[in-house]
C-alpha cells in the first residue's frame, strides 16, 4: 500500500493539466485534480475557444458586401450581442462538460477547490490535507492591469465575453496579439475601435514585415491604431471631459449617453475619459488593458516549500519540468516558456512519459507554429527575417498581392507569403504567411520546416492552382539577401 494519498496531484484544470491527469492515470496512476474555477482553464473558457468564436462572428461583418460583390442580392444583417452571447456560453458549458466527463472516465478524483502546497509532497485543498508521490502545477496565467490610477475601470481579456451589451466606442491598451485580435474582432461586430500601444509597432517579436501589412490592413478596416501612445491619465467621463473630448476626437457625446439606457443592457461602469501621452484626450465607453498577462504562483505555498519563482512570477523549471524541488513539476503558462494551449499539452505528456513511463522526455519547443487570429490571420512558424540576419547569411523570399477573392469583390485586402532561407543549408528558416486562414496554411507549412525543408524542396513542390498558398512553392528568385 501506497504511503501518499495519490501517486499524482494535479493542481489546475486547463488543457495541459487535464491531458496529463489522464495520460497518467492510464498508465494506471492514482491521480486527482484541483480546479478552483471552471473546467477547461483560459484556453477553454476565457481564451482561444470563445475568442475564436467571436473571430468567426465578427468575419461575417464584410461577408455583405462581398457577396453582393459576387452577385447576391443581400442587403446588410445587424448583429445582436445577445443571441451570440448566449450560444457561446451554451458552448462553453458543453466544453467544460466533455472535460470532466473525460476526467471521469479516466478514474481522476475531481476537487473543485484551490488547492495550496504545504510541502513537497502535500497540498491543501478545499479544508482537506492530501498527499502525493508527485505534484503537477498547471495553474496557467491571468490578464494584468497596469499600474496606473484607476486602472480598476478597465476590463481585461476576461471580461469581454461578459459584457452586458457592446460598447459602441472601445480603446484598447496593448500591442500584442490579445490587443490586435480583439480590435479586429470587436471592429468587425461594428464597436469604434482606437488602439492605443507605446511601441513602435504593433506585435514586437513577430516578422517586421509582416506585422507592419497586419497594421495597414487593421487601420484599412477602420481601427484608430496610434502607436507610440500609452494613457497617462483615466477617469470616469464627466460633462467637461466629454465636451472637450467631441472636439479633439469627433466622440458623438449623445450615442455615448444614450448607452447607458440601451435596451441591451448597460456597459458596466459608464464611458471613461482618457489623455494620451501625445496629449490628446477622448471619451470611450469602455477601455481594455492586453498589457500583458502574469504566471498564477501568488499565495500557493511554492516559494515557501523550495520551488524557485523567477522575476516575472514563474516557476522555474528545468527540460524535463521539474521544479528545485524533485516531487513537484509545472507545466504550461505558470512557467511562462512559451503560452500556446498545444505547448502546455505537450509539455504535460512529456511529463508522463518522464514520471510515469520511464521514458526521460525532454520538452521539443523549437519551430512551434502559431497563429494570430487578426484579420487577416497572421502564421508563422520558426524564424523573423530579423532574428536570422543576426545569425548567419540569408535569402528570403517573399511575395504581397490582393488575392483573387478579394481583388474581385474591389476591396484593398492584400496577402504576404514569405520565406527565410538559410544560403548556406537551404534550409527554410521561417515561414510568414498574412492572409485569411493562414493560421490553417501555417499549420502544414509547420510541418515541412519542423522536418528541415530546404527551398528545393518547396520549389520541387508542385502549386495547388487557384489558391493563395501556391505562391509559398512559386517564389524563385529571393527579393533580398544579407
Amino acid at each position: 500500500m501506497s504511503e501518499f494519498d495519490y501517486d499524482l496531484f494535479v493542481i489546475g484544470g486547463g488543457s495541459g493539466g487535464v491531458r496529463a491527469a489522464r495520460v497518467a492515470a492510464a498508465t494506471g496512476a492514482k491521480v486527482a485534480l484541483a480546479e478552483s474555477s471552471r473546467m477547461g482553464g483560459t484556453c477553454v473558457i476565457r481564451g482561444c475557444v470563445p475568442k475564436k468564436l467571436m473571430v468567426f462572428a465578427s468575419s461575417y461583418r464584410e461577408g455583405f458586401s462581398d457577396a453582393r460583390a459576387y452577385g447576391w442580392d443581400v442587403q446588410d444583417g445587424e448583429f445582436h450581442w445577445d443571441k451570440f452571447q448566449g450560444q457561446l456560453h451554451k458552448e462553453l458549458d458543453r466544453l467544460e462538460g466533455v472535460y470532466r466527463k473525460l476526467l471521469d472516465s479516466s478514474g481522476v478524483e475531481i476537487f473543485d477547490a484551490r488547492a495550496t502546497l504545504a510541502d513537497a509532497h502535500t497540498v491543501d485543498v478545499g479544508g482537506e490535507t492530501k498527499t502525493a508521490k508527485h505534484i503537477l502545477v498547471a495553474t496557467g496565467g491571468r490578464p494584468v492591469r497596469p499600474d496606473l490610477p484607476n486602472a480598476h475601470l478597465g476590463i481585461v481579456s476576461d471580461d469581454i465575453f461578459h459584457l452586458d451589451a457592446l460598447p459602441k466606442s472601445l480603446l484598447i491598451v496593448g500591442g500584442g496579439y490579445i490587443a490586435c485580435e480583439f480590435a479586429c474582432i470587436m471592429a468587425g461586430l461594428g464597436v469604434e475601435v482606437t488602439q492605443f500601444y507605446r511601441g513602435a509597432q504593433i506585435l514586437r517579436g513577430f516578422d517586421d514585415e509582416a506585422r507592419g501589412l497586419i497594421a495597414e490592413m487593421m487601420r484599412e478596416q477602420g481601427i484608430d491604431l496610434h502607436t507610440g501612445t500609452n494613457i497617462v491619465d483615466m477617469r470616469p467621463a464627466d460633462g467637461d471631459a466629454r465636451s472637450e473630448s467631441d472636439a479633439e476626437m469627433g466622440a458623438d457625446v449623445q450615442q455615448m449617453e444614450a448607452l447607458q439606457t440601451d435596451v441591451d443592457g448597460d456597459v458596466e461602469g459608464g464611458p471613461l475619459w482618457v489623455k494620451s501621452t501625445n496629449g490628446r484626450e477622448g471619451v470611450f465607453d469602455q477601455v481594455l488593458f492586453a498589457t500583458g498577462r502574469a504566471p498564477n504562483t501568488d499565495d500557493m505555498g511554492l516559494e515557501e516549500v523550495g520551488v524557485q519563482i523567477g522575476r516575472r512570477g514563474e516557476i522555474v523549471v528545468d527540460e524535463y519540468s521539474q521544479t528545485a524541488v524533485p516531487s513537484i513539476y509545472a507545466i504550461g503558462d505558470v512557467t511562462n516558456r512559451v503560452n500556446l494551449t498545444p505547448v502546455a499539452i505537450r509539455e504535460g505528456m512529456a511529463f508522463v512519459e518522464t514520471v510515469f513511463k520511464g521514458n526521460p522526455t525532454p520538452v521539443d519547443h523549437e519551430l512551434i507554429p502559431s497563429a494570430i487570429f487578426t484579420q487577416p490571420e497572421y502564421g508563422s512558424v520558426g524564424l523573423t527575417e530579423e532574428e536570422a540576419r543576426d545569425q548567419e547569411e540569408i535569402e528570403v523570399y517573399c511575395t504581397s498581392f490582393r488575392p483573387m477573392q478579394t481583388a474581385f469583390a474591389g476591396k484593398p485586402g492584400r496577402v504576404l507569403m514569405k520565406l527565410v532561407v538559410s544560403k548556406e543549408s537551404r534550409k527554410v528558416l521561417g515561414c510568414h504567411i498574412v492572409a485569411p486562414n493562414a493560421g490553417e496554411m501555417i499549420q502544414l507549412a509547420g510541418i515541412a520546416v519542423k522536418m528541415g525543408a530546404t527551398k528545393e524542396d518547396f520549389d520541387r513542390t508542385v502549386a495547388v492552382h487557384p489558391t493563395m498558398s501556391e505562391e509559398i512553392v512559386t517564389m524563385r528568385d529571393p527579393i533580398r539577401a544579407g
